[in-house]
């Protein structure tokens, strides 16, 4: 079973882990393989997961094709997606890598020219995470035994308007739509809950919903 790991021991890294991090250092030093695996700096810490699963791609997937579907038939369709670009939280000095971001179309046409290294926080209006189950924790709001932030936290301190989280675990297997962040308490308030199966309604402001009648949860730790 693929699991996540968190490496505690700082010290012995030349510079903080955000630093290395937004630097594109952090994988080559901790001798990380090129095969999809993942590095970020959640609440100061270093967490590697292993590549998603192909099920959890194809979920990204046809949140994209909704996407395109929907540009397909509007020509003014204002939305561009991005997948597992890196995001540099310099607020709070974390770095993620989200698993799908929607940002305006014509800001992504600047950063495409100004080839900008990673997205800031201002310029995204929904991140989307699917959860595996080495990163479940890590993705949603946190329980009352996590100690640390989480990425829901991060993304609420820096004021991302909207999070997606699809969540794939079998006891829940529904996504969750939040809203309004608090940027002093990094918390968002609850828009909207589906089950698996149920299509997914955005609001108005992006103009596309999402059918999820393919998604399962996930099997086996995939």
């Amino acid at each position: 079973m693929s699991v996540a790991a968190v490496a505690h021991r700082h010290y012995l890294l030349p510079d903080t882990p955000y630093a290395m991090w937004v630097r594109d250092e952090l994988a080559d030093y901790l001798h990380l393989p090129k095969d999809g695996t993942r590095v970020e700096v959640i609440a100061g810490e270093i967490v590697v997961s292993p590549g998603p699963s192909l099920s959890h791609n194809l979920i990204v997937g046809d949140i994209q094709k909704s996407s395109a579907k929907a540009e397909f038939a509007d020509p003014d369709f204002p939305w561009e997606c991005a997948h597992t670009t890196d995001l540099n939280l310099v607020r709070i000095c974390d770095g993620y890598i989200p698993d799908l971001v929607v940002l305006r179309k014509d800001l992504a046409d600047q950063l495409r020219d100004a080839e900008v290294r990673h997205l800031l926080p201002h310029h995204i209006d929904l991140v989307v995470e699917v959860t595996s189950f080495s990163t479940a924790a890590d993705d949603r709001q946190p329980g009352p035994k996590r100690l640390n932030s989480t990425k829901w936290n991060g993304y609420a301190y820096t004021g991302i308007p909207y999070y997606l989280l699809i969540d794939r675990d079998p006891r829940l297997a529904k996504a969750t739509l939040y809203r309004d962040p608090d940027v002093r308490a990094g918390t968002y308030r609850t828009l909207a809950t589906w089950p698996f199966g149920e299509t997914i309604h955005l609001p108005d402001l992006f103009n596309f919903n999402i059918p999820a009648d393919k998604w399962t949860p996930w099997d086996s730790g995939a």
